[in-house]
């Protein structure tokens, strides 16, 4: 079983297939909703489109209208249909609303339309069904389809016969894991035999019971019956749909699954959309501003109701207006006047900038030529589009070892024969055969060409023996595996003279010394995860049968008959080559006497055949053989550390990053990568596994100087496992303790600054993600490049996958993928931070321009008796955000820098200033509505003042010229801070009035003074901080003291 496929408890086995009756399967009927019913075995055609013709526009609004936001917007339309209470025209909100809704709407259409394009082409592919040509869509649960070489599989089916020998059938399943090595498949020994003509296909009764669909796409357990008797199916036996055919000419096969119950189609379901720190924060400041904006409506509603009594009072001609209306009703009616006045300030448009401004800058990074990897031409790729700005923000990094840090290309560099080692000498007559062989010692070579030492000839017999390579004979023979280790130890094999020829169903033939040997496969104990190892169980072909295994050292070695010499030699030839930093394999066999392979192959069937528990049993079996093994020797391979590694480090652990390293190689060998990758150095101290034990027991970690290095050894087992043997207080509950050892674990791990984890499965590395994340509440990344990092990347903030040899399943789950581990320091570095600092100041903007240039409406209301009466011209409002301030803003979102990437990799503690959420807080969102506020005051008040005593010339002492003066001052002032004067007065929509005002100088000097008086606060700042040299690069320099109060005031940044 892969990373992240958990089986269910208690599956239930009740897919009853009948082949080649499609009535049978019709019978059966399901309930999905209410009442309602259908068909229990889906048709195959497949349906990705959520939307048709009838059903888009009603489907789509009721998506979008899942924003509390437009909900809220749509309320306040709604209010403006009434007369009595309509304060702004109905265009002024339906306008911005109407756009934001047209433009995701927009975006829906295109991306479904895409899906019905690629449903149709996808349905609408011919197959043979049952010998006749028709569609994808036509395939039915039962039917036998016939599929030729380079098809692809159309539905989940039970393998029945092929053309190849034994029916074995060669498939590439890159577009299920992204892994391009080939896999086999074969069928059953009876339908392989029975199966061998069109009439006895079509006349196949065979019934499969096996579970109910689901997503796990490396597991499947049924039975086939027929004929009265009952044979064992596993995922061997299975062809998923989505796999290629491959160097096989035609197969058969049963389909099981269809359609949306196929595995791969089980595994589309909708992923979880990642959120950053910013966008939660952007969701609570839009509650607290229309809460406030409640309570701003009411406070002026009650007034309005005073003024109102008092203005009858004093104004009794009026009286008459007043006789419908009592003052207590005009409070209420205006109460939603100033909600719907008021709600212009709410900023609608902010989303759909957000999503255009994520947009663009991932094509900055998919665009950037510095993380282009010209070899393999493979291009930065920024998968997930809302994320950028967490990039900036990143505190800890989760990386893999094999293929993140290294290159993973293994090469098979020294070994340890019945405790010789051998690879340490080089002469003149070594050269290099293959590229995955970097072997120079001919004393092994010779040695092998002798063929007087039982243990090496076992030794290299088990090299060609014992694994899942597939061999193609072309012009010569090449290998295709699973993975890179498995693929030089094969080539070592071979350039010894043990070469793997070819594998059929039951045999594997290799070339001993030039001899031709067959040996018949009598059992594949498979390698997973939680076994650490793989046996084949093989019978020569003098009739002997041996059992041959090969794994990590510690589970090989506790496995052993006896421990002598030879076993302490090699040992201590493992502690070596770990030191080397060299990935070590142990070897070892032994023999099998018949009637102990009789009664355990015979338990091995009936094992195999259960419904219920079949993986435990067969585990359980796989132990019991396991045993009492004879150590034979161990493998060295070298895995180089891919360019740039260390350098990328040190630049990162600059940053204030932590570089957490998860590993599944022993201690030795994943210290001194820490050491080569500058990750350790010799200056530090280690923790291992029982220091970590006894402090985190004594609960003293938080206590530890920084310099400290966790190096956890063993100590990181399951997490039920870990609280058992750690635990303390006993006085408190179970579940309080294990919240208190993690807490204390985790304090220890993230005081040191570097923290190594050896031996962890791909569950363990999720967990240390989650740990982190629970208890520190820090922004993490995970990094890797195989299936066993695929939980990791998907539990941290962010998931990186690396393009590497392992398949593209990491890839697939990731946000982003690159090529080299050392284009993190770019991603993080230049990209993240840049994204920041744009989101940062484009919010701080935006509000500061929404509150400067809209309050004025609160100020207004003082002095028209509170009666909700709009300050500007209907159109001025509903395009204020949208399109008056919208370049200024969308600009700085997407171009702004404030040094250049090579300054940001030249000093990357800049990067503390996102880690410390110091460019957008609720301080500086505080400071900004201040800003605003006080912007809006000065122009509105300076206006007033002008006008009051004052007509002109040309008579712009009008409300509307009024109107126009105070909004060009606060487009000025805001524009001011970004440096720029794009606003004319072609662009108010007052039009008559604008041109009346802005063409008389006495309000043109108004206008000036209201500018001067809005510039002068953030302008002497921003001089202050130039004459005192507190730039952002002499921050840095100085030591980075007071960057965050450089960096906490808004006017400065603009």
């Amino acid at each position: 079983m892969r990373a992240g496929e958990y089986p269910l408890a208690f599956p239930a086995f009740t897919w009853e297939v009948r082949a080649n009756d499609r009535n049978y399967h019709k019978q059966f009927k399901k309930r999905f909703a209410f009442c309602l019913t259908k068909q229990k075995y889906a048709g195959n055609a497949i349906k990705t489109a959520k939307y048709n013709i009838f059903t888009f526009l009603p489907l789509n609004l009721y998506e979008q209208f899942h924003r509390m936001a437009n909900i809220y917007f749509v309320f306040v339309i709604l209010l403006q249909t009434a007369p009595e209470i309509a304060t702004l025209p109905w265009y002024t909100l339906l306008f911005p609303l109407s756009c934001l809704l047209i433009i995701r709407g927009l975006r829906d259409l295109v991306d479904d339309i895409g899906r019905h394009q690629s449903d149709r082409n996808i349905n609408s592919r011919p197959c043979e069904i049952l010998f006749r040509w028709q569609k994808w869509r036509d395939i039915c649960v039962g039917d036998i389809v016939r599929l030729h070489k380079e098809s692809f599989v159309p539905a989940d089916m039970l393998l029945l016969c092929s053309s190849e020998p034994s029916s074995l059938c060669y498939v590439e399943t890159v577009d299920i894991d992204g892994e391009t090595n080939l896999k086999f498949r074969q069928a059953l020994l009876v339908t392989h035999q029975e199966l061998v003509r069109e009439e006895s296909m079509a006349a196949f009764d065979g019934e499969v019971t096996c579970e109910e669909p689901n997503s796990r796409m490396h597991s499947f357990t049924g039975t086939l019956a027929w004929r009265g008797e009952t044979y064992p199916l596993d995922s061997e036996r299975i062809l998923l749909r989505g796999c290629r055919l491959r160097n096989t000419d035609v197969c058969y096969g049963l389909v099981i699954y269809a359609g949306f119950d196929s595995k791969i189609m089980r595994n589309c379901g909708k992923i979880k959309r990642k959120k950053t720190k910013l966008e939660h924060m952007m969701d609570r400041l839009v509650i607290i501003i229309f809460l406030v904006l409640l309570v701003m409506s009411l406070c002026l509603a009650i007034a309005s109701g005073f003024w109102a009594r008092m203005f009858q009072e004093k104004h009794s001609y009026l009286s008459a207006l007043y006789n419908h209306t009592t003052p207590a009703q005009q409070a209420f009616f205006n109460f939603w006047g100033f909600t719907i006045l008021l709600s212009i300030i709410i900023p609608m448009s902010m989303y759909i900038m957000f999503e255009f401004i994520y947009l663009v800058n991932s094509f900055f990074i998919n665009w950037d030529l510095e993380m282009y990897y010209a070899v393999k031409d493979i291009p930065a790729k920024a998968r997930s589009t809302s994320l950028n700005d967490q990039l900036g923000q990143i505190e800890y990094i989760f990386s893999d070892k094999t293929g993140t840090l290294t290159q993973n290309i293994m090469s098979f560099k020294k070994c340890c024969v019945n405790g010789t080692v051998y690879g340490n000498f080089c002469t003149a007559t070594c050269h290099h055969v293959e590229k995955n062989l970097d072997f120079h010692d001919a004393t092994l070579l010779e040695a092998a060409q002798r063929d007087n030492d039982p243990v090496l000839r076992e030794f290299l017999r088990l090299l060609a023996l014992c694994h899942t390579v597939m061999v193609e004979e072309k012009d010569q023979l090449v290998y295709q595996a699973a993975s890179p280790d498995e693929e030089a130890l094969v080539l070592a094999a071979r350039n010894l003279g043990y070469v793997f020829l070819a594998r059929t169903r039951d045999t594997i033939t290799i070339s001993e010394l030039g001899k031709k040997r067959v040996y018949k496969v009598l059992a594949m104990l498979d390698f997973n995860s939680d076994r650490k190892r793989m046996s084949v169980l093989v019978r020569d072909p003098q009739g002997t049968i041996r059992l041959y295994t090969k794994g990590a050292d510690m589970v090989i070695l506790e496995r052993l008959q006896r421990r002598g010499p030879n076993e302490t030699f090699t040992e201590r030839a493992l502690d070596r080559f770990a030191e080397e930093t060299l990935r070590t394999l142990c070897l070892a066999s032994k023999e099998v006497s018949e009637v102990e392979y009789s009664d355990w192959s015979r338990r091995h069937r009936e094992a195999s055949i259960l419904l219920q528990g079949r993986a435990q049993e067969l585990d359980k079996l796989y132990e019991e053989m396991e045993q009492n093994l004879q150590l034979l020797g161990a493998t060295a391979i070298e895995d180089k550390l891919q360019d740039g590694v260390p350098e990328t480090i040190q630049l990162l652990k600059l940053g204030n990053i932590k570089v957490w390293v998860l590993t599944g190689d022993k201690q030795e060998t994943a210290m001194n990568i820490g050491y080569a990758c500058k990750l350790l150095t010799d200056d530090m101290e280690i923790l291992e596994e029982k220091e970590i034990r006894l402090r985190v027991r004594s609960q003293q970690c938080v206590l530890f100087p920084k310099d400290k290095i966790l190096h956890t050894g063993e100590v990181l087992k399951e997490k039920r496992r870990l609280w058992q043997r750690l635990a303390f207080c006993r006085a408190v509950g179970s579940e309080q303790q294990g919240s208190l050892v993690e807490k204390a674990f985790v304090d220890l791990a993230t005081s040191c600054q570097a923290v190594i984890c050896c031996r962890v499965t791909p569950k363990q590395k999720a967990l240390m993600v989650q740990l982190v994340k629970k208890h520190k509440k820090a922004i993490t990344l995970a990094i890797g490049d195989g299936a066993n990092d695929v939980n990791m990347i998907k539990t941290a903030d962010i998931g990186v996958g690396i393009s590497g040899l392992e398949g593209a399943q990491a890839v697939q789950c990731s946000d982003y993928a690159l090529a080299q581990f050392s284009y993190l320091q770019r991603l993080l570095l230049v990209h993240g931070r840049w994204a920041y600092l744009r989101i940062c100041k484009f919010l701080r903007y935006f509000f500061y321009k929404t509150f400067a240039g809209l309050m004025a409406q609160v100020w207004f209301a003082f002095h028209s008796g509170f009666t909700a009466q709009p300050l500007y011209e209907g159109w001025f409002l509903a395009l204020y955000n949208i399109f008056y301030t919208a370049y200024p803003v969308l600009s700085m979102g997407l171009l702004e820098q404030d040094v250049s990437a090579k300054k940001s990799l030249e000093f990357p503690e800049l990067y503390v200033v996102g880690q410390q959420d110091e460019l957008f807080n609720y301080r500086v969102f505080g400071i900004t509505l201040l800003h605003g506020v006080s912007t809006s005051l000065t122009s509105f008040y300076i206006a007033l003042w002008a006008f009051e005593d004052r007509v002109g010339s040309k008579a712009v002492g009008d409300y509307e010229s009024f109107a126009v003066t105070v909004a060009t001052s606060a487009l000025l002032s805001t524009l001011r801070h970004l440096h720029g004067w794009g606003i004319t007065h072609q662009l108010l929509a007052l039009t008559d009035a604008s041109r009346n005002a802005l063409t008389d100088p006495y309000i043109l000097l108004v206008i000036l003074l209201s500018l001067v008086v809005n510039t002068i606060p953030s302008l002497t700042i921003h001089l202050y901080h130039t004459m005192t040299g507190k730039t952002t690069i002499q921050q840095v320099r100085a030591g980075g003291d007071g960057m965050g109060r450089l960096w906490g005031w808004p006017g400065h940044c603009w």
